[in-house]
């Protein structure tokens, strides 16, 4: 039982640290990657619908980005929503085509998505901190109702605060490696 409680822990932990690094790509770094805008979402038809799933993004050069939609008439509803972002980028439409040019980022710029990395790394150490409090409380109630012995329940507890600091670390490394990437002219 307390395996089961353990196993639902760490599996919810390894969500949010995925969560977390799809939220990372989304930030600029001052290279054009197509995972900076692919899962902005654009008002189509009324439906909130992902970039990637209305289009091909590339990345032909360093600094420029390539959006071609599958649907014409989805043109100027992804540029809307491009120039909606507090990315920064302003797209030329093409034809069909719209070109997003990579502006190189402010020292300024920098300091504030490195500020944004911070934030976005700290609500993921609280969610994974929610997330072992949730787990303690449940191993606490077992113990409570004496379906566990404390013994049990301290092992419990152990093996969670391990689990809890290895994603923990892998919050903070992300964190920093893409705060290296950011601050990297």
């Amino acid at each position: 039982m307390t395996q089961q409680i353990l196993d639902d822990a760490e599996h919810r932990m390894q969500v949010t640290c995925e969560v977390l690094d799809r939220e990372l790509a989304g930030i600029r770094t001052g290279r054009a990657s197509p995972t900076l805008i692919e899962e902005l979402r654009i008002d189509y038809y009324g439906t909130p619908t992902p970039l990637k799933q209305l289009a091909t993004i590339t990345a032909p050069e360093p600094r420029l980005l390539v959006v071609q939609p599958y649907d014409r008439s989805a043109t100027v509803a992804i540029e809307r929503a491009i120039l909606q972002t507090d990315l920064g980028l302003s797209p030329a439409v093409d034809g069909q085509l719209l070109r997003i040019p990579i502006p190189q980022m402010t020292e300024e710029r920098r300091k504030e998505m490195s500020r944004l990395v911070r934030s976005k790394a700290e609500d993921e150490r609280v969610a994974i901190r929610n997330v072992r409090r949730d787990a303690m409380d449940h191993l606490r109630r077992l113990q409570r109702d004496k379906e566990i012995s404390e013994d049990d329940e301290r092992r419990a507890e152990d093996q969670l605060q391990k689990i809890t600091d290895r994603y923990t670390g892998q919050v903070d490394e992300m964190g920093a490696a893409k705060e290296a990437a950011v601050m990297e002219v």
